[in-house]
């Protein structure tokens, strides 16, 4: 499994260190839960087996001899022989003499003990044991070792009017002993063993969990590999089916917002060379003009008439007026396209505006002899808007309108209020815009063929976009060659 290339070494180091720990963990419970339940099986066998031991001691013993003595004592003989019968088939037997309280009254491994122990034996274990015919797995309590619960054979007796039990530990100290020396030897066997087989299935399953966990993983590492080699169109394919599905669809936006900023980036580096190309020249003429005309009259300022002097500074001041205004367009432009602008959106009179607007332009249009109208104003129709840029953005559409009309011509700013909108036109008759042009009149600088040369529609109609933009409206162009132009837009009416 090659995983050098898609995963560090320190990743791969932890997940093997998991894959042994766990191993071992799981190695470890499974050898101490199996030696439980082992023990735990091996005392309810010795127990079943052994469950009418004591029922079959008191048929045979006490039949022949009684337990106790005429003066009531224990027959400590009978229990001593009973004891070294019973130890020589079985060594880690005990038996113990109760009554019927529980209480001990006699057994040779008290007797001849360390003293240690206890005197009483709680019933209900001896109850439920004879309630069960000696079936279930049930522990009782062990006299030599009181916080110590041990498998158990049990039965009443009923001797000359004493009544009591015969309590037998199956499993006494001398088994107990074996059996945890023998225990301890089988766990560092199994400990051993289990050991090594955890480290043989850590290897093999650590080796098969780190290639399958990390498939998807290998895969994804290598779309990215290649995206960051150049690779633009790598991408995680069926993000849905991997076992990362955020990370997937996380770098596959990541990259599709990386190829979508790159082509606005080349989309807005090309337009803006062909922007600076277009105002260089346009910015070149008025400053020929102004330069040509300075440097006219400072050669001829002795023999210009006053006339000519006006005629001159008249020509000069226009053209600056021309970069002035071309200039500032620049600067507006720039700041709308740089989201620089934040429209502060307030209820104003659109017919109001449009009046001061006509107005404004009434000097100009007459003087090409246009005809500037302002229909539908009998109502006062209110929007909601940024007044300052809807103003700048009707400057610019009226401006263009009167530029295109030739003399004799009309121009006309319509209102006409629809349910919730107001719909603003202007309509001209001039020269028109061609059908191929007018998907591209509302770019940068744009420059549109007309029956005698290229005019530029300069930054005006690109700025009117980006106030409509900033207003989530659109504006259309209606438009036929010969027959004039009719610019459209919507604002959101005002309701009191």
């Amino acid at each position: 499994m090659n995983t050098d290339k898609t995963l560090t070494p320190r990743l791969v180091k932890k997940l093997w260190l998991a894959f042994i720990v766990l191993i071992a963990i799981i190695g470890t419970s499974y050898i101490f839960i199996t030696g439980y339940f082992s023990n735990k099986h091996s005392e309810a066998t010795i127990q079943k087996i052994n469950a009418s031991l004591a029922e079959h001691l008191i048929e045979e013993k006490f039949q022949n001899a009684s337990p106790f003595l005429e003066d009531g004592s224990v027959n400590k003989a009978l229990f001593g022989d009973l004891m070294h019968d019973m130890m020589a088939v079985n060594r880690s037997i005990e038996v113990y003499l109760l009554d019927k309280k529980g209480s001990i009254l006699y057994s040779v491994v008290l007797d001849h003990g360390d003293g240690s122990g206890t005197k009483q034996v709680s019933l209900d274990p001896i109850k439920s044991f004879i309630a069960s015919n000696g079936q279930e797995h049930i522990l009782g309590d062990d006299p030599r070792n009181p916080n110590e619960k041990n498998i158990f054979s049990a039965a009443p007796y009923n001797v000359n009017g004493k009544e009591g039990y015969v309590y037998i530990v199956l499993a006494g100290q001398k088994l107990q002993q074996v059996s945890e020396t023998l225990l301890g030897r089988y766990y560092s066997n199994l400990g051993i063993g289990g050991f090594l087989l955890a480290i043989l299935f850590a290897g093999i399953i650590g080796y098969l969990s780190i290639w399958f966990l990390t498939k998807n993983l290998r895969l994804m590492t290598g779309t990215v590999k290649r995206f960051q080699e150049g690779d633009l169109e790598a991408r995680i394919e069926n993000p849905k089916g991997s076992d990362i599905e955020v990370f997937a669809n996380s770098f596959n936006q990541m990259a599709d917002s990386i190829v979508e900023n790159m082509d606005k980036m080349k989309s807005v580096d090309l337009l803006r060379r062909e922007l600076i190309a277009n105002v260089s020249h346009d910015l070149r003429t008025p400053l020929a003009i102004l330069k040509g005309y300075i440097e006219t009259m400072q050669m001829k300022k002795d023999s210009l008439t006053e006339e000519e002097k006006q005629e001159y500074l008249q020509i000069t001041y226009d053209n600056a007026d021309k970069l002035s205004k071309l200039i500032n367009q620049l600067f507006e432009y720039s700041k709308l396209e740089a989201e620089q602008i934040t429209p502060i959106k307030e209820p104003f009179s659109i017919t109001e505006l449009s009046h001061d607007l006509i107005a404004k332009f009434k000097v100009l249009a007459q003087r090409k002899q246009i005809d500037l109208q302002l229909n539908n104003a009998q109502n006062n129709s209110i929007v909601f808007a940024d007044v300052g840029l809807v103003e700048r953005a009707l400057q610019n559409l009226l401006e263009n309108a009167i530029k295109y009309t030739p003399s004799g011509g009309k121009v006309t700013l319509s209102l006409n209020p629809k349910n919730d909108q107001v719909e603003i036109s202007i309509q001209d008759t001039g020269t028109g815009i061609p059908l191929s042009e007018q998907p591209f009149i509302f770019d940068r600088y744009k420059q549109v063929a007309t029956s005698s040369k290229k005019q530029g529609h300069g930054l005006g109609l690109a700025i009117v976009k980006k106030i409509m933009d900033l207003h989530d409206t659109t504006i259309t162009v209606l438009s036929k060659p010969t027959e004039g132009s009719s610019f459209i837009f919507q604002l959101p009416a005002y309701q009191v």
